[in-house]
């Protein structure tokens, strides 16, 4: 076929392939290295170590050699063994006979290091014999068995081509089950293989390749030369050096299943015999594999109702949050302990109470027009804040989640589920009065401070201001030296009193209470520009309005914050003030084309990032029920937006 080139894997080749190859070459030339010590200039670590404990005649490495021997055999069989022990006797044998000082030793030792190996090599391929015939009437009752008793797939699948495996005497096989809805032959279980090939034929069609073409015709088919047959598909074959091959259909009741395929990686004949064993145990697989796949089928349909049903009895029964179900009529028809907890009455009276009992007059409307967008389809599921009506007539603020029960298609009921939140709401209102207070009374001392500061500290910084140039001017006595300084101290109390009507400015700017927002904002924004020098403009969106005092407050405390962490942190060469006025909402938001950051990944992690100006300006925006939005981006600048709802 195109594409596709011939290539033959010989079995030197593929030990060459193998790591064990590499480390017993490598094991090889390590004990080697001390037998020739005087080609280096220096000893080796091994012939110093040998020399240390008074081995000195090169007989313990004579005796290493028994290792990569034995290995060999272990690894590459009988014949890996001879062809290690002959490497190791062309090491051994040129200090034996030309540099050894004690030759017939040498020779003696080299000589019973070989025969040892190669006994050994034998002995193991003798017991390694035995144990291959052993297992080969094992593999046989085993087969029977598994596919015989077993109901799980997995275990019949691997079990099978174990069992074959050790019967047949090949190097790999395969189980590949077909999936009649796509038409595709599945490859379950595998030995013997490579990842390489696993990958290329894990899937394939039927008619392709040589198990597609057993699963189209449900024939058995023996293939002598895989990789060299015209119908070859998959390269994957041919690269993994795969020659014969015998295919069986896997068949239950005349229904082929899939396929079972024996592999070698040389060619060899299959007997009459063996091809009836094969085809009977692909049949007993068959006839399993459909039984496994039915036993599944059942067992998971079993389990996953009645996991469904535990699970939904465990969680409705013991939820922390409180749960009821009632039908059409409003009739409840199923509660659990946390509503009883909640509402006071016990399990067996509120299955004999109305569902409105439990809603707060005020509420029942609200829930009314939850329910009827999902009786309508229009929605599938609500969640609200409502309040519920107790036993002893108190009541209890809960978040209610409503969803709709179906039965064939229809609605047939509804579904509460209620989590208190009364404590917590109290919480959040008596702290959210707390930092009103905190906050109202923290504006009250900037205020009061402001006030002092204009009226009494500037005040006295202008008298002094003036009686030191009034003392400067007159003359009298006063040198010129002298005169000199006292224009000095009157110039720096005039530079301080400029520093404290900003400083009060800041606290408590006059014309927020005077003229408002905007006019606060116009002085903010003219005030950043002339010390931070970063140009700063105030744009106005839609109609201007006053806001309440409070609101006007906050929104000008997170403006000033804001565009001080500008003139800070940004190094920006600009700055933007807009205040947009809606019918619905009214926003602000300060923009600037600095250096910007990386935001973290909620707000709230602003304070735990270190960045506690806009945790403040967050919180400052809860206070009056607005919603705090920073964008940002390195290199892009930055964006801070409060809105509030009107």
């Amino acid at each position: 076929m195109d594409g596709v080139h011939q290539s033959f894997i010989s079995r030197p080749t593929r030990a060459i392939r193998k790591p064990g190859f590499w480390l017993i070459l490598a094991l090889l030339v390590l004990i080697t290295l001390p037998h020739y010590e005087a080609a280096f200039e220096h000893p080796t670590l091994l012939t110093q170590m040998m020399s240390n404990l008074g081995l000195g005649r090169h007989a313990f490495e004579r005796i290493l050699y028994l290792a990569p021997i034995v290995w060999a055999g272990f690894l590459f069989g009988l014949r890996g063994a001879v062809i290690t022990s002959l490497a190791a006797l062309a090491c051994m044998l040129p200090r034996a006979i030309f540099t050894s000082p004690y030759p017939t030793d040498a020779l003696f030792e080299t000589s019973a290091v070989f025969i040892i190996g190669n006994v050994l090599a034998i002995s193991f391929h003798a017991l390694r014999k035995e144990r291959e015939r052993r297992i080969h009437l094992a593999a046989l009752n085993q087969t029977s068995s598994v596919v015989s008793q077993s109901l799980e797939l997995g275990q019949i699948l691997n079990g099978s081509i174990d069992s074959v495996i050790g019967v047949m005497k090949v190097d790999a096989a395969m189980v590949f089950l077909l999936d009649e809805k796509t038409g595709e032959l599945t490859l379950a279980a595998h030995r013997g293989v490579s990842t390489e090939f696993v990958q290329g034929v894990s899937r394939l069609k039927l008619g392709e390749g040589f198990n597609g073409r057993v699963a189209e015709t449900g024939e058995s088919l023996y293939v002598e030369d895989a990789s060299h047959d015209p119908s070859l598909t998959k390269i994957a074959v041919r690269d993994e050096g795969i020659q014969s091959q015998l295919i069986v259909p896997l068949k239950s009741k005349g229904k082929v299943m899939g396929t079972l395929c024996v592999a070698a990686r040389s060619q060899r004949q299959v007997l009459p015999e063996e091809l009836g064993l094969v085809t009977a145990i692909g049949n007993q697989i068959g006839v399993a594999i459909e039984n496994a796949r039915l036993y599944q089928q059942q067992q998971e349909v079993a389990e996953e109702l009645w996991a469904s049903e535990e699970r939904y009895r465990e969680l409705f029964e013991n939820a922390h949050d409180a749960i009821w179900l009632h039908d059409l009529q409003k009739n409840i028809i199923a509660a659990n302990k946390s509503l009883a907890r909640l509402t006071g009455y016990t399990l067996e009276e509120l299955l004999g109470i109305k569902a409105g009992d439990l809603i707060a007059e005020g509420c029942i409307d609200s829930v009314k027009s939850i329910e009827d967008p999902l009786l309508k389809g229009e929605a599938i599921g609500h969640l609200s804040e409502v309040t519920l009506t107790k036993k002893d007539k108190s009541e209890a603020t809960v978040q209610l989640s409503t969803s709709p029960i179906f039965s064939n298609g229809q609605i047939v009921g509804f579904q509460h589920i209620a989590r208190d939140v009364t404590e917590e709401k109290r919480m959040q209102e008596n702290l959210r009065f707390y930092l009103e207070q905190v906050t109202r009374a923290q504006e009250e001392e900037r205020k009061r401070i402001s006030r002092e500061l204009h009226d009494e500290t500037v005040q006295a910084l202008v008298v002094l201001s003036r009686q030191l140039d009034s003392l400067a001017s007159s003359g009298k006595g006063i040198s010129k030296e002298n005169r000199l300084r006292l224009e000095e101290l009157r110039e720096q109390t005039n530079n301080v009193m400029q520093g404290v009507r900003r400083l009060g400015q800041d606290l408590r700017p006059a014309a927020l209470d005077r003229l408002g927002l905007l006019a606060a904002l116009e002085w903010l924004a003219s005030n950043v520009a002339e010390y931070s020098g970063i140009t700063t403009e105030v744009n106005i969106v839609g109609t201007e309005r006053r806001l309440p005092e409070e609101v006007e407050l906050v929104l000008f405390r997170i403006a000033q914050e804001a565009l001080r962490n500008v003139w800070r942190h940004s190094q920006a060469t600009k700055a933007e003030v807009t205040v947009e006025f809606d019918e619905k909402k009214t926003k602000v938001t300060v923009n600037d084309n600095g250096k910007g950051f990386n935001l973290p990944q909620t707000v709230g992690d602003l304070a735990k990032d270190g960045k506690l100006g806009l945790a403040g300006m967050q919180e400052r925006a809860r206070l009056i029920g607005g919603t705090l939005a920073v964008q940002s981006q390195p290199g892009r600048g930055s964006s801070i937006t409060v809105e509030l709802p009107v």
